[in-house]
């Protein structure tokens, strides 16, 4: 694996009113040519810092950032002017010159490195063309949807045929269609140009749907890092459990069980639902079947992380107590299983099975 961006124990403080704040705490983190890396948390995690720090917009107190083999902790300003012409970035308002044209726009940096205007307005054209902008050249940003402008601004960051592009929040101004475009974008960028893509955001259906490995942030430290389906189907932190469940919203919370209570009398159960890659693939379906014991779906959902299925079903178990007993022993061996109380509260499990790492039911298992 080719490195793209490495940090090595990277520290920021800032002065803050009730003492010095630590943005990003002696994080470390390499991100891989050619990949799409997405770094998440909520707000005060310290992402914005960090994009920062890979632009060179800041320099750590300590520690060292380097981006395509060059040290921007060490470099001169000559040096970090020419590296930042490797580095795109795409803001999450657009910040685009309302006096200036799409072209005009879009150009600019290339003016600004000192392009004729000939090789800038070939090379504007063909940046418009592959953002489907090609016939708004001469408009100007207040002509253009939200949607439009972002695809200025990528179109704007690709000017110089940069190696690294950062997504600070870029779509966090957009509507849920235009969103999944400009995603598809930038999927495109990276697959047709080859253009590493970092993501900052703090929605995890962005990260779920774009990218290739995701690092959790969390009072400026990376506390989850792994494979986008790994990390969502296995999450071992709250705060990774939180964002997860603001992407599926496959899991009924205590006030839902209860409504669902005054309609199924039967015990209440979610299971989690993984892709499965070994030999059990037993259809739950089989499994409730074996052991004499009727299953309805009353609430869930899967849905696709990097092309894999992933979610939860929660169902209504009808039976004798000691065959959902088994039934229940049975799935946890292969996946999550959570009953609930009464009052909607998960109850305690019945067997220490460590589930994450053996993958739960499959997609085709629910048939």
């Amino acid at each position: 694996m080719t490195t793209m961006v490495s940090l090595r124990d990277v520290t920021k403080v800032f002065p803050g009113k009730e003492g010095p704040v630590r943005a990003v705490d002696g994080l470390s983190l390499d991100i891989a040519k050619g990949e799409i890396f997405g770094v998440i948390g909520y707000s005060g995690a310290g992402k914005s810092t960090l994009v920062r720090l890979m632009n060179a917009l800041e320099l750590p107190d300590s520690g060292d950032v380097v981006v395509d083999g060059q040290s921007l902790t060490r470099a001169s300003e000559r040096e970090l002017r020419r590296a930042r012409t490797g580095i795109g970035f795409i803001f999450q308002q657009f910040n685009l010159w309302s006096s200036r044209s799409v072209a005009g726009n879009v150009g600019y940096p290339l003016r600004v490195a000192g392009w004729s205007r000939k090789r800038r307005e070939e090379r504007v054209a063909e940046l418009l063309d592959f953002v489907g902008l090609g016939d708004k050249a001469r408009q100007y940003p207040d002509q253009l949807s939200g949607g439009q402008k972002q695809r200025v601004g990528i179109a704007r960051a690709l000017a110089t045929s940069p190696a690294l592009l950062l997504a600070d929040e870029s779509t966090s101004a957009l509507d849920p269609e235009t969103t999944r475009d400009v995603l598809d974008l930038l999927r495109r960028i990276n697959t047709e140009l080859g253009v590493t893509i970092v993501v900052i955001t703090h929605e995890m259906a962005v990260v779920s749907y774009l990218c290739h490995r995701v690092a959790v942030l969390e009072a400026g430290k990376v506390v989850e890092l792994g494979d986008v389906y790994d990390v969502f189907s296995a999450p071992q932190r709250d705060v990774t459990r939180r964002f997860i469940g603001t992407a599926l919203h496959d899991r009924p919370g205590p006030d839902v069980v209860a409504r669902l209570r005054e309609r199924h009398p039967g015990r209440i159960v979610t299971v989690t639902v993984r892709e499965v890659t070994g030999e059990d693939r037993t259809p739950l379906t089989e499994t409730f079947r074996a052991h004499d014991v009727d299953a309805s779906v009353v609430f869930g959902g899967i849905t696709e992380v990097g092309a894999r299925p992933l979610g939860s079903l929660t169902f209504e178990l009808v039976g004798a107590p000691d065959r959902v007993d088994a039934v229940l022993d049975d799935l946890r061996v292969r996946s999550d299983v959570v009953e609930y109380d009464d009052a909607g509260r998960p109850l305690p499990s019945r067997t220490t099975a460590t589930t994450a790492a053996v993958g739960g039911a499959s997609s085709e298992e629910v048939r």
